[in-house]
């Protein structure tokens, strides 16, 4: 079997690979990624899925275009190389970096590190992203704000403790991806503990610093802090604690958290006591896209997650 020749076909819609091709969900999801006509699933198996189109590295023959991509990259040897281009995550991003796919989905099975890792080395990040992140879109049922019941909480899965420069850079590249994905208007608070300086502490000294270091860099984009969540959610509450409103002060569908402790309980503490669905985490920052799994990932948030990445590549 020659991959190149398997995947030049470009009939089906968009080619979304998925490394982890033996995870039952992600098998369940790709029959009806298919089913539905999303886009073209591939898996990475050893199991042939009816229906879908997989591939088996061990049965792999002329990978020479993957291997010499790879030694190019990295200064691998060859005899490496050979090896490590039959890792199904290192084979998912050689191949979406050469352009015969056009999305990567995993970690569901592999670990978000690994994920990121390997994506970095092979996909790199965008020109200006010093750091790649991730968002969560939040459905909450019986919200009325954000937009249309929807937020964007953001970086929840990646930087344990982002500096300034970071969380700037987390703020920018979300607003985009609420952009470019969502055909959303950005409205970006980075949150704290403190509003406006009602609270002095090095943890709200950093998140001013973001602050400005965002707004420097993107003066266009509608971004504010820092806040407390209820400031950045509630106009009554915004009027009262901040110099000025502004488009974002109770009218956030943007949150950008300080570090991951706070974002990842906020998105688990939203996902199960609101009942809401949370979408991701979804990677950003990457020169292609592509998107990391929660382990607890479900078949239709799988789904979901393509779909997103979809309107990604039509924007």
């Amino acid at each position: 079997m020659i991959l190149t020749e398997l995947l030049k076909d470009r009939t089906g819609g968009p080619k979304i690979i998925f490394p982890e091709g033996n995870d039952d969900r992600i098998m369940a999801a790709a029959k009806l990624i298919q089913e539905r006509k999303i886009a073209q699933p591939i898996l990475i198996s050893a199991e042939d899925l009816e229906g879908v189109l997989t591939i088996n590295p061990s049965t792999l023959a002329n990978l020479g275009e993957f291997t010499e991509e790879l030694i190019r990259i990295t200064n691998f040897s060859p005899e490496v190389s050979k090896n490590i281009v039959l890792h199904p995550l290192y084979l998912g991003a050689l191949a979406l970096r050469l352009g015969y796919v056009d999305s990567l989905i995993a970690g569901c099975v592999f670990t978000s590190g690994e994920v990121i890792a390997i994506a970095k080395q092979i996909i790199g990040l965008k020109k200006d992203v010093s750091v790649p992140s991730s968002f969560f879109l939040m459905d909450i049922p019986n919200y009325h704000g954000g937009e249309q019941g929807k937020l964007i909480f953001a970086d929840a899965s990646v930087n344990i403790d982002p500096t300034s420069e970071e969380l700037a850079d987390i703020a920018l590249a979300t607003a985009s991806t609420a952009s470019e994905l969502f055909n959303w208007e950005p409205r970006v608070a980075l949150l704290s503990f403190s509003t406006q300086g009602s609270a002095s502490h090095p943890l709200v000294d950093k998140v001013v610093r973001a602050v400005s270091l965002a707004q420097a860099k993107a003066p266009q984009i509608a971004l504010a802090g820092e806040l407390q969540a209820d400031a950045a959610l509630l106009a009554e509450v915004a009027k009262r604690k901040m110099k000025e409103a502004g488009q974002v002060g109770g009218r956030a569908n943007i949150l950008i958290f300080p570090d991951l402790n706070a974002a990842n309980i906020s998105y688990k503490l939203v996902n199960i006591l609101a009942q809401a669905q949370a979408l991701g985490p979804i990677l950003q920052g990457f020169n292609k896209p592509l998107s990391d799994l929660s382990r607890g990932v479900k078949v239709e948030e799988i789904i979901n997650i393509v779909s997103i990445l979809i309107k990604g590549l039509k924007s």
